[in-house]
């Protein structure tokens, strides 16, 4: 009896060993992907310290929970972020809504990437397999997050005439709750390029793109509704706005699913 408990034995205590090599492993480049990528967002000025500092967190929970698939869905999101943002510039800077030239704060990092973060941490330290909508979720996340940002840029810089989606009265480009042709296209086109790249790196299954997709684009116009209701009464800063409209797109991947 002894004998033959023995191989399993054996086999048991190899898998765990394997399995524990591997979370090393996957620890140990999650940390070096995440320190190279928050140096380098920091180096070209499209976050803060305490951005860069969140950035780096956020980068391992993501690497951690969704692998090369979301780490390359993360640097998609950075790399529309930071070209939009410089797009016509000097207008913004005129109009007074441009974003700072030292880059965005760790709050910021924090309310358009938390949601996502929040969905591969309990992916990979709560539910695993048992609740693989968690990635579709997180890349719905992070496609509103890239949206709202590009259709708010773009917006900005090209737009113009802007109304309130509230009302749809007349109002300039950058108030809370505007919105423009140029701007949701482009923040619509930014969905699309994320969710892609989440289908083609292998993050989700394709037949999870149009969904996630179709919550992007709801965070995206929920973003708009809370920032003319909300915000614009002072009863909610921007970035509680942002973590809200992530978390709609998250939510609807749920409830669709």
């Amino acid at each position: 009896m002894r004998k033959s408990l023995l191989p399993r034995i054996v086999a048991n205590v190899v898998d765990l060993a394997a399995a524990f090599t591997g979370l090393n492993s996957r620890w140990a480049i999650g940390a070096l992907l995440s320190v190279a990528f928050a140096g380098l967002a920091f180096r070209m000025r499209g976050v803060t310290r305490s951005g860069a500092a969140a950035g780096a967190i956020v980068c391992f929970i993501l690497y951690l929970g969704g692998g090369a698939g979301a780490f390359a869905a993360l640097v998609t999101v950075f790399a529309l972020a930071w070209i939009t943002t410089r797009l016509g510039y000097p207008r913004k800077a005129k109009l007074g809504i441009a974003e700072r030239r030292e880059g965005r704060k760790g709050s910021q990092v924090a309310a358009n990437l938390g949601v996502a973060t929040g969905c591969a941490a309990l992916y990979v330290f709560v539910f695993g397999r048992q609740q693989a909508v968690l990635l579709p979720a997180l890349a719905a996340a992070l496609s509103e997050a890239a949206a709202d940002t590009v259709s708010s840029e773009v917006g900005q810089a090209f737009a113009e005439k802007a109304r309130l989606i509230t009302t749809w009265e007349s109002v300039p480009p950058g108030t809370n709750g505007a919105v423009s042709l140029t701007g949701t296209l482009s923040g619509v086109a930014a969905a699309g390029i994320v969710t892609a790249v989440c289908v083609v790196s292998g993050l989700i299954p394709r037949r999870w793109l149009a969904i996630s997709l179709g919550a992007a684009v709801l965070g995206m116009m929920v973003d708009s509704l809370l920032g003319a209701w909300l915000e614009r009464r002072g009863l909610l800063n921007n970035d509680w706005v942002n973590f809200l409209s992530t978390l709609v797109a998250a939510l609807t991947v749920f409830w669709l699913s």
